[in-house]
């Protein structure tokens, strides 16, 4: 078997996905994937290009190095892991910022790597933002306040995990939840722990192979005002997730009197 079979075999191992899972994903019959696993025939180009896509490692490393030696982390870190960052210019070539609609945000994950899909978005540019490649994306939901549904926030393009700061926010374009805005708190080897603003929702970790993209948070657009009347909302979830722990807590202890009075 070549080393590519022997690769995506490894890498839908490591996603504990089932040949008809995969098969599935890229639109072809379980059949017809099981044999590029077991090297009986070999994608062509357009099918190649999807497979490197969909487990998120380049086609230079797909053919070429065995990934079964490598983790997550460490395949991450390879320097021909690199994804081609499709980019729009003006008409005189200048960088530009472009806009991920809000309607269609879940369409940017089929399209994050088409230079046809990237070329068909909304652009603006921000004079104050440069040395870097910027992506407007959508905000959603009221996890990460003043931002609100409606909102965008401006990310600078982020190389690889090894550059993340804790503290920091980031746009992260991942696998299972498409687009989401939040804290980074912490690298955990094979994955990483990130938190919203909004204390009400928990921290929770992303695995690397769930990682598609990472842009740092640089600049803001809101097209409403913030009203101080909306913090009221975060308050009042605040308010109920205090008094759920006390409930937690008052059941312990009654708990332990019961265990005690028993003995």
């Amino acid at each position: 078997m070549s080393i590519f079979s022997n690769n995506i075999r490894s890498l839908r191992a490591k996603r504990k996905l089932s040949q008809q899972n995969v098969a599935d994903d890229l639109t072809i019959s379980r059949v017809r994937y099981s044999k590029y696993e077991n090297g009986i025939s070999e994608p062509p180009m357009e099918l190649l290009i999807k497979i490197a896509k969909y487990f998120h490692v380049s086609i230079d490393l797909l053919l070429s190095v065995d990934l079964q030696k490598y983790s997550t982390e460490d395949m991450l870190k390879l320097p021909d892991n690199r994804i081609v960052l499709p980019v729009a210019v003006d008409d005189l070539g200048n960088d530009t910022i472009e806009i991920i609609p809000q309607k269609a945000s879940m369409g940017y994950l089929e399209g994050y790597s088409d230079v046809g899909y990237i070329e068909s978005l909304q652009r603006i540019a921000l004079p104050f933002l440069n040395n870097g490649k910027y992506r407007a994306f959508p905000a959603d939901g009221d996890s990460m306040p003043p931002f609100r549904s409606g909102s965008y926030i401006v990310g600078k393009y982020v190389e690889g995990i090894d550059e993340l700061k804790p503290g920091k926010t980031y746009v992260f374009i991942t696998q299972n939840d498409g687009i989401t805005y939040k804290r980074f708190k912490e690298n955990k080897g094979n994955a990483i722990c990130v938190s919203a603003d909004n204390s009400f929702y928990e921290p929770y970790d992303i695995p690397f192979e769930d990682i598609v993209e990472i842009w740092q948070y640089a600049s803001g657009i809101f097209p409403e005002d913030f009203e101080p009347g909306d913090y009221e909302s975060y308050n009042f979830k605040e308010m109920f997730r205090e008094l759920r722990q006390d409930i937690k807590e008052l059941d312990k202890k009654v708990s332990t009197r019961r265990r005690k009075s028993s003995q």
